[in-house]
């Protein structure tokens, strides 16, 4: 005769294992990730037709050092920041009537609240920024970032420029959205696309000059691109999970 030890039904081991596998199970249903990346996708790509729409060059009076006038001196501007104040805005209200209908239709929770405030408040401190910077802008003089004159020709100010870009309105909330969705693989995209935007990317590689109406086009195409392609594959990935679960 001999001894064995057998779980019964019911035990706290069993318990434990079927709570993890249904947390598992719900965190996979509430995950949409490929729906806010496809919107910032599209919404990146079509700042490159904004900044078409809204290029314009003129010529200026140079400033040199003693402050006197020096020869003429092109100065290039594009983009609106209606598009992306307006544009972001309606991407991250879209996201949060997304992932709440599917999570009632799905029975389940919806972590996404933090997500969209996230996207939000840094959207509202960006177009802040803009704005400030556009009322104290003088053509070729320092860039009055909240009271700090920056050489707009530093590397310095380039930096705190992608930064208060995508880095931060697009980047930093996906950094949450990872946080919320305990996704590892969102995360290393987050990170992946932060990489990207505070990245300097040239004009030069693509042969377009810096005066040219599509001048933007490689600096918005390659994050666009990325986050489409991010869409994709979580799609790819999510997707089938929630038909196996419905």
């Amino acid at each position: 005769m001999t001894d064995e030890t057998v779980s019964a039904p019911g035990t706290p081991h069993e318990v434990l294992a079927n709570l993890g596998d249904l947390t598992r199970r719900v965190r996979a249903a509430q995950r949409g990730t490929w729906f806010p990346l496809l919107l910032l996708g599209v919404l990146t790509l079509g700042g490159i037709v904004a900044n078409r729409l809204t290029f314009s060059v003129r010529t200026v009076a140079c400033r040199d050092v003693s402050d006197s006038a020096g020869p003429g001196c092109l100065l290039v501007k594009q983009g609106s920041p209606a598009y992306w104040t307006l544009g972001l805005l309606l991407a991250y209200t879209a996201t949060a009537v997304f992932y709440v209908r599917r999570s009632r239709s799905r029975g389940v929770g919806t972590p996404v609240r933090p997500y969209v405030i996230a996207g939000i408040v840094l959207v509202a401190l960006v177009a802040a920024t803009g704005f400030w910077a556009t009322r104290h802008l003088t053509p070729y003089g320092p860039i009055d970032f909240w009271g700090l004159h920056l050489d707009p020709s530093s590397e310095l100010t380039m930096f705190i420029e992608r930064a208060t870009g995508g880095a931060a309105s697009v980047g930093l909330p996906l950094l949450v959205l990872s946080w919320v969705e305990r996704s590892r693989a969102l995360l290393l995209f987050a990170l992946a696309y932060l990489t990207i935007e505070l990245a300097p990317i040239a004009t030069g590689w693509a042969g377009i000059d810096a005066t040219s109406p599509w001048s933007s086009l490689p600096r918005l195409a390659v994050p666009g691109v990325f986050l489409l392609l991010g869409a994709l594959g979580f799609a790819l990935t999510q997707l089938p999970r929630h038909r196996a679960l419905s």
